[in-house]
């Protein structure tokens, strides 16, 4: 049986469509593996998964925590510490390497007035006050990632993968269907969420132009399947939904020869 080691890097979009989706603490689809157990060649995956919360965090990152917040027992939930400074995908060792635009295109940072570190202050909200004092007093916010900049860092992470790793890097896009919006004139708008969601997805295709980087098409497969069938809201997808993209990224893979039997496919 062949045993495919996938490095995902990314949030609810990679974790629940290749490890597992919960509901009220029962898995309603248990990943990429449940797409494997069908095909005639026999194949497992083990999935490794960390958040991230942006690709500039994570160029910067340098795998240790800096020590103020170390030092700060913070509920930041999956988001911890060790995650958001983990420089671990540039040193796995992996079959394949699985990104997602998602974080770029939604995730706000602050960064450290003294230090200069970017963070992530997941929930902060529900933080004591003392914490919350603190998280205005240390940091700054920075906004949203813009597009030059976004493809720039998801070049020079590629790369980096790449200066040890040969194996295949899978990028998600994200759905733009947004649901309630039903807008019809842009004029004096500005840009929406699913304007921006579109701009990133093109610049994805222009990555992948650049660097052979293979796309899931997050956005095809919720246009074909039906939003309201395979999302929740904006981000979340259910149970069809997750089933529907690992099925393309059993596709894709077989398609790269990473599974049982592609080869021998390929050459017929």
């Amino acid at each position: 049986m062949r045993r495919l080691t996938i490095f995902a890097k990314g949030n609810l979009d990679v974790r629940d469509t290749l490890y597992a989706l919960k509901l009220a603490d029962k898995v309603v689809w248990n990943g990429i593996n449940e797409i494997l157990r069908t095909r005639p060649s026999a194949a497992v995956a083990r999935v490794h998964h960390e958040t991230w919360s942006r690709s500039d965090a994570l160029i910067e990152a340098t795998g240790l925590v800096p020590t103020e917040l170390a030092a700060r027992p913070l509920a930041l939930g999956p988001y911890s510490a060790a995650s958001q400074f983990s420089q671990a995908m540039f040193n796995a060792d992996a079959d394949v390497f699985v990104l997602s635009i998602q974080p770029d295109i939604s995730t706000q940072l602050l960064r450290h007035r003294r230090d200069g570190f970017l963070f992530y202050p997941n929930d902060w909200r529900a933080w004591p006050t003392s914490d919350r004092a603190w998280l205005r007093e240390s940091f700054v916010a920075v906004g949203l990632l813009d597009l030059a900049a976004s493809m720039a860092n998801l070049a020079r992470i590629i790369a980096k993968i790449r200066e040890r790793s040969p194996a295949p890097i899978l990028l998600y896009n994200v759905s733009s269907v947004v649901p309630g919006d039903n807008t019809f004139s842009y004029d004096g708008l500005g840009e929406t969420f699913s304007t921006r969601i579109r701009r990133f997805n093109l610049g994805l295709i222009e990555l992948s132009q650049r660097t052979g980087v293979s796309i899931i098409d997050v956005d095809t497969i919720v246009a074909r399947g039906g939003a309201d069938r395979l999302k929740y809201d904006t981000i979340h997808l259910t149970d069809d939904g997750c089933r529907a993209v690992a099925t393309e990224v059993v596709r894709v893979l077989d398609d790269l020869g990473c599974l049982p039997g592609a080869e021998l496919a390929h050459e017929a």
